[in-house]
């Protein structure tokens, strides 16, 4: 499950586990035409080469079950976007670790 809450992605630890692993750094970045948030650990070397010069995030714990969260407020901010809490819907890209979330 993916939320927003304060300004906070939160993502599950299943989904963690899944895309980052043992990494604690993500990039993302915003596709306005798509109105997606494009997320993937900074291991990702393509992804640097295909969106230049992706902002980098600290996944912060949550818990302890292992639920982490991204601060995106300057995200939010710079693109003018709806701010409120609520569930978000994404898709997983297993074989490239994308999380592409709908804003």
């Amino acid at each position: 499950m993916v939320s927003l809450k304060s300004s906070h992605i939160y993502l599950n630890n299943e989904l963690v586990k899944t895309v980052f692993g043992n990494i604690h750094y993500a990039y993302a970045v915003y596709n306005s035409n798509q109105k997606q948030l494009l997320i993937t650990p900074v291991s990702s070397q393509w992804f640097v080469k295909m969106y230049e010069s992706p902002a980098q995030f600290l996944l912060k714990d949550r818990n302890l079950k292992g639920d982490k969260t991204l601060a995106i407020r300057e995200i939010l901010i710079d693109n003018d976007l709806d701010t409120s809490d609520r569930n978000l819907e994404f898709e997983l890209v297993e074989k490239t670790s994308l999380l592409k979330i709908i804003l």
